[in-house]
């Protein structure tokens, strides 16, 4: 089973109220291909600061430490390449050891491979390093991987416990504190409490040293949900600059910036990100970071209307023939076709939308990711009258909700997936004139919703339930109400192109003139540069010119 997932009480945030000015304050590089593999990996401080001495030889040292970064930044597969070689090179060097097993599962992912990385912790805790410190880095790794049949919350609440020893033992550790910090997150990643004791181990490190990437990095995680965002931009602008060549690091910031609808700032470091994942493929498929920076890509280009370029992005997306077979990856693979649909209200191209593409990838694995699929499918055909294709939806979505209660650690995936077929529910009744049986099943999915906090792995939701909600209520002719879920929607997705455009339509409606304009207005800034005839660009400006 995979991992723990997030699941607080609903917190929400106020709109921001001048958000594109933050574009001007940022120095990037020009957009093109990242450099080579070696490049990732060579330069001294191309990686951020890592200090992480071992009773290892000095002629791996560097090396060891390179890998440590690697890790922090969330490679694994290169952290795993490079702790392999430093292993073979050093086989009696336990860190080396320790290394190669911690570079097998990545907590925040809900990604594991137990059988692969257990060889490795063993090995590390048989070589009995010579100082009392690097045998509890090894008995820690251990940890993670002693039960023969735990799931992987068990498993990290297991590590968990071994780094704070570990920590309380050398506090002076930067290393073991980041990684317990990291620990700690990954219990409860949402939870106010965990969050706050996390961030504190973090800002600790940075204290000592700015550019640590663990601290930097985990301090994004730390802040990336609704109530906390905004404490987040000050690490978002530090990782940009800390591993000018490592795809995740490049990704990151992002987690801030969607949060609070910076989309120049989500689309530049995507598509940063995705060339550089181009330099350090999966074997011979493409990098899930690849996958998962064209999602955060495609969402952003979708928001600012800016259709042209977004269809490149599934272009790029649909030439890849293998993607490495995680969850990550899974889950872009599924969204970005979706998005292109549903973003532009194309119901029949969503009804139609073929899931499980490419076809070569292991879907079974990843019930959670194909639902995104038959989520866009079964709103375009309940949207288009296809009421039998609609159902059909709902029937697989039921099956991928009870395999998710089986590959997860908890519910948080299957309540997602009901959220989807009760907004299908909804609109199969609309379009059979059930009007309040609409009503009631689209608010309750919007209250599902509400009590759970967005997953990392996605920039925002196929269509928000408010969102929905909203657009329900519009078609029945009640303003008063669609306006409020809008603006809910708003206070957890600010800046979405279709929220925008309800609330200025159910503004309008209901007479609220200044409102309307103040939502016009926002979409006509966030939009300014689109050359794209989507609904709602030529309306708003025509309001914003016209006043």
């Amino acid at each position: 089973m995979r991992s723990l997932t997030p699941r607080p009480p609903h917190q929400a945030t106020a709109l921001s109220s001048s958000l594109m000015g933050l574009a001007l304050l940022l120095v990037v590089s020009a957009c093109g291909p990242g450099p080579q593999a070696e490049a990732a990996v060579s330069n001294e401080n191309d990686l951020g600061n890592v200090d992480f001495p071992t009773s290892c030889s000095e002629a791996v040292q560097e090396d060891l430490e390179r890998g440590v970064a690697l890790l922090h930044h969330m490679t694994y597969v290169e952290a795993r390449a490079t702790f392999q070689e430093t292993a073979e090179q050093e086989p009696d060097c336990a860190m080396t050891h320790w290394g190669l097993a911690m570079s097998y599962f990545q907590p925040f992912w809900g990604e594991h491979d137990v059988a692969g990385g257990r060889p490795a912790a063993e090995r590390a805790v048989e070589l009995e390093a010579p100082t009392e410190r690097e045998r509890q880095y090894a008995s820690a790794v251990q940890a993670y991987y002693a039960a023969s049949d735990a799931s992987l919350g068990e498993r990290v609440r297991s590590w968990e416990s071994a780094m704070a020893e570990l920590h309380h033992a050398f506090p002076e550790d930067q290393e073991a504190a980041a990684f317990y910090a990291l620990a700690h997150l990954s219990t409860a990643p949402t939870d106010p409490a965990v969050q706050e004791r996390s961030s504190a181990l973090l800002e600790a490190v940075l204290e000592e040293e700015p550019e640590h990437p663990g601290a930097i990095h985990y301090s994004i995680h730390a802040h990336d949900v609704d109530a906390r965002a905004e404490g987040g931009v000050t690490h978002a602008r530090a990782y940009e600059e800390v591993a000018p060549s490592n795809p995740h690091a490049l990704h990151m910031p992002s987690h801030i910036y969607v949060r609070i609808a910076e989309w120049e700032e989500v689309i530049e470091w995507n598509r940063r990100s995705a060339d550089a994942a181009l330099e350090l493929p999966d074997g011979d498929g493409l990098s899930l970071h690849y996958a998962h920076a064209l999602d955060y890509l495609m969402y952003g280009h979708l928001q600012r209307a800016q259709d042209d370029e977004a269809q490149v992005v599934l272009q790029e997306l649909r030439e890849g023939e293998r993607y490495q077979p995680a969850f990550g990856a899974a889950y872009a693979l599924a969204a970005v076709p979706a998005r292109w649909y549903v973003e532009r209200r194309d119901w029949e191209g969503a009804a139609d939308l073929e899931p499980r593409m490419p076809a070569a990838f292991p879907w079974d694995e990843f019930p959670e990711s194909e639902a995104m699929s038959h989520y866009a499918r079964g709103l375009g055909a309940a949207r288009t009258g296809d009421l039998d294709g609609a159902r059909a939806s709902l029937d697989r979505l039921h099956e991928l909700e009870e395999a998710s209660r089986q590959a997860w650690d908890d519910d948080y995936w299957a309540r997602q997936i009901q959220v989807k077929q009760d907004a299908i529910t909804a609109w199969i009744a609309m379009a059979e004139g059930r009007t309040e049986e609409a009503v009631q099943a689209m608010a309750q999915a919007a209250e599902l919703h509400d009590r759970m906090e967005k997953h990392g792995v996605t920039p925002g939701d196929l269509q928000p339930a408010q969102e929905l909600l909203g657009d329900l209520l519009m078609e029945l002719d009640r303003p008063a109400g669609a306006l409020e879920a809008y603006e809910n929607s708003l206070e957890d997705w600010p800046g979405r192109y279709h929220t925008l455009l309800g609330a200025a339509r159910a503004a309008e409606a209901l007479g609220q003139e200044e409102d309307a304009l103040a939502y016009y207005a926002e979409l006509v800034e966030r939009t300014a540069d689109t050359e794209v005839e989507r609904e709602g660009v030529a309306e708003a400006l025509d309001r914003v010119v016209s006043r």
